[in-house]
């Protein structure tokens, strides 16, 4: 199940059981206060009805002058002051019969349906004497009534139902009638019906309608995702890290992951640009060291191939050939710790960041490159300054850069400090015949020689060695020359405290 469709299914079931809830509570509030009603006008009713039979009574037991504040008073009960009545009938006679016929009585509408019982619950009189089975009364009622209390039922009566009041005529403090004033629940049943079925379609109607607008919303809010999937496939597919997602909404919960996830790719980028430079350089490099091991190798091989030649080469002969055998290992070994150095400062090996005076690494770094060519001139203009880098690091590196320079200078080497800002900058320039522009675009390339150079020995690893060094340093290194004018490296590293 997808995130739209439960996002919508949420939104649809938690508005379906609001509009239940309100349903519920309003289809309650309409049926108490209708019922409250309908019992409002039955008591109403009961009250009028109750006085006019308390004075028919009255008037069938000789009591012709009834106070009008008896016939006035308010229910529960219509008593008769003590001694009114009681000294000429004794108990008081019931004639209650009569009162079908009374003019009086039968002016009541058939609104309600009123019945007369006497204690026992009997039928007694009804409006125009209708021959009717009395409305229904329990016996928890009929108890209830004899203890002068009201009761109020609801019960079936001629298949349909209806409320019933039932209120007891009192007189002297004895129960003498019941009067029954029902109203049926027909139209009260219909009309909540009715208010039941419009809930219950208008909130199917609400909850299908909030469905469709939910499932549109939840698409406009989750397209943002969509495309981040879709673009996820495809860079997975093409594997093209340089495309991202194009989002231009507000800066919520989607624009954020939108954003993390540009930012993401990006690292991805660079990360897998990286790795295909490096397998590109380790193919290169594999490629450029077979090369330079093979012609070593390969003159070792001929000439120890010709120290067995038979019969045996002269002695002055073979005392050329182990010089040359002798000589193609020393450059083999040569190699061999230049690649080592090169591997260990790409791993950042054995490097540490410390505070290194450069004057005495440059003086001693300077007197040992003197020994390469004794004729040549070294100048030193360095002054008191520190880096924070590693001092064997900074020696091999000047050592590198010296021995460029005196192989390829005429005249003297010029080695140069001077500090700017939180950089300490070494210049190491020479007045050779400089550089050509195609050239100094691959000098820091391994093994890569220019076609100038092929006669001057070397393997080409020189400068790579000193920029891997200059970079597990936090420095940089530069190289600017120009035909004729010599030729200028310049080492930037971090200057100490």
């Amino acid at each position: 199940m997808s995130i739209r469709l439960r996002l919508t299914l949420l939104y649809s079931a938690i508005l379906a059981l609001t509009l239940l809830v309100f349903g519920i509570i309003l289809y309650t509030i309409q049926s108490q206060s209708t019922l409250n009603s309908l019992k409002d006008d039955l008591r109403r009713s009961s009250d009028n009805i109750g006085r006019a039979v308390s004075w028919m009574y009255m008037r069938s037991v000789g009591i012709q002058n009834a106070p009008d504040s008896l016939l006035n008073q308010a229910p529960p009960a219509y008593n008769v002051p003590p001694g009114q009545g009681q000294s000429q009938f004794e108990p008081p006679p019931m004639p209650l019969e009569t009162l079908s016929g009374e003019p009086s009585f039968n002016i009541f509408r058939e609104r309600e349906i009123v019945r007369v019982l006497d204690t026992a619950g009997g039928l007694i009189a009804s409006p125009y004497g209708v021959d009717e089975t009395k409305l229904p009364l329990s016996d928890q009622g009929l108890q209830a009534l004899s203890q002068q209390q009201d009761w109020l039922e609801i019960a079936e009566y001629n298949g349909e139902r209806v409320l019933i009041y039932n209120r007891p005529g009192v007189f002297d403090n004895q129960v003498v009638f019941i009067v029954q004033v029902a109203r049926g629940l027909t139209e009260h049943d219909r009309s909540l019906g009715v208010l039941s079925r419009i809930l219950i379609t208008a909130g199917l109607l609400t909850t299908l309608t909030a469905f469709g607008i939910g499932w549109v919303l939840a698409g406009a809010a989750l397209r943002p995702i969509q495309r981040i999937t879709q673009t996820a496939q495809e860079i997975g597919n093409e594997s093209d890290f340089s495309r991202r997602v194009q989002y231009a909404g507000p800066k919520d919960e989607v624009g954020e992951l939108a954003t993390t996830f540009n930012s993401m790719l990006a690292r991805l980028q660079e990360a897998y640009q990286r790795v295909s430079d490096a397998l590109k350089l380790q193919r290169s490099f594999v490629a450029d060291v077979s090369h330079e091991l093979r012609t070593p190798l390969t003159t070792v091989r001929g000439n120890l191939a010709l120290l067995r030649h038979e019969p045996p080469l002269p002695a002055s002969e073979q005392s050329d050939i182990l010089r040359d055998v002798e000589g193609e290992s020393d450059r083999l070994i040569r190699l061999v710790n230049d690649l080592l150095v090169l591997a260990r400062a790409d791993a950042g090996q054995n490097l540490v960041k410390e505070a290194v005076t450069i004057q005495p690494v440059v003086q001693e770094a300077c007197r040992q490159a003197r020994l390469f060519d004794e004729q040549r001139e070294i100048i030193e203009q360095v002054p008191d300054l520190s880096i924070l880098g590693d001092r064997d690091a900074l020696k091999q590196i000047l050592l590198i850069l010296l021995e460029n320079a005196l192989k390829y200078s005429r005249d003297t080497v010029r080695v140069s400090a001077e500090a700017l800002e939180s950089k300490v900058h070494i210049f190491v320039h020479d007045q050779g015949s400089g550089i050509d522009p195609k050239t100094l675009e691959h000098i820091f390339e391994r093994f890569y020689r220019g076609e100038e150079n092929a006669s001057i020995p070397g393997f080409g690893l020189g400068l790579p060695i000193a920029q891997s060094l200059v970079n597990a340093q936090g420095g940089s290194i530069q190289v600017e020359s120009s035909l004729g004018s010599g030729t200028t490296v310049t080492v930037s590293l971090p200057r100490a405290g």
